[in-house]
């Protein structure tokens, strides 16, 4: 009952505040990225403290981030990490599928935040067009992170690597850096949320220039250290 009710309470104070945050996003979003950053920023501070205080949920990182720009290649289990990596890494650029490039308000300011926008059944264009923009973030100084796995999965799926991944890593040129989570446990899609730690498990920097099948291997054994 406990934690239903904190479930209930979460949701009523987070999207409600969100729903705020978002319509007064265009203006920082038109005043320029580095603005539209820190409004971001505020945005994942919310989220952090009320899930902090509200579900009496806790981070533990394990193992260290390196400074950008890097390749970050991260489980996904539940939207507390997409919006935790704001924070946590420094407002790296999150490639994210089209579908949420289109939400009113908040798809377009967040691609003013600097999103990469990948549509799992485009054409070679749509690709190509999200590798030039990968490598337009990694050239400005700031990181990159992929799902590798496509999509958000419950604990114990380990779903093979989207080719994407590897085309993503041969074209930016830099180190990978997997990520293992298992915020599944505490913060599934649907259901009630249960207080506890997500652990963020950064495994070792993995060099450019591997063969496709060797950092598929290296990055899926990586982010599925935690199941």
């Amino acid at each position: 009952m406990i934690a239903r009710a904190r479930t209930i309470l979460f949701l009523i104070v987070f999207y409600t505040l969100s729903v705020a945050i978002v319509v007064a996003a265009p203006v920082p979003a038109l005043i320029g990225q580095r603005q539209m950053i820190g409004y971001a920023r505020i945005w994942a501070r919310l989220h952090r403290w009320t899930t902090r205080w509200i579900l009496g949920i806790r981070t533990r990182v394990e193992g260290m981030s390196p400074p950008p720009p890097v390749l970050y290649a991260a489980k996904h289990q539940a939207m507390f990490e997409t919006i935790e990596f704001a924070l946590m890494l420094d407002a790296p650029a999150l490639v994210m599928k089209a579908e949420l490039a289109h939400i009113p308000i908040w798809g377009w300011a967040a691609r003013r935040y600097g999103i990469i926008v990948i549509d799992r059944g485009s054409s070679g264009a749509g690709l190509r067009r999200m590798m030039r923009e990968a490598q337009a973030t990694i050239a400005a100084g700031r990181s990159v992170v992929i799902f590798p796995e496509g999509t958000r999965v419950v604990p114990g799926a380990r779903p093979p690597l989207r080719s994407g991944f590897a085309g993503l890593y041969r074209a930016l040129g830099v180190d990978v850096v997997p990520i293992a989570l298992d915020s599944g446990r505490l913060l599934p899609r649907k259901g009630v949320k249960r207080a506890g730690v997500v652990r963020f498990r950064f495994g070792t920097p993995i060099p450019p220039g591997l063969s496709r099948a060797e950092i598929e291997q290296r990055v899926h054994t990586a982010i599925n250290i935690l199941d």
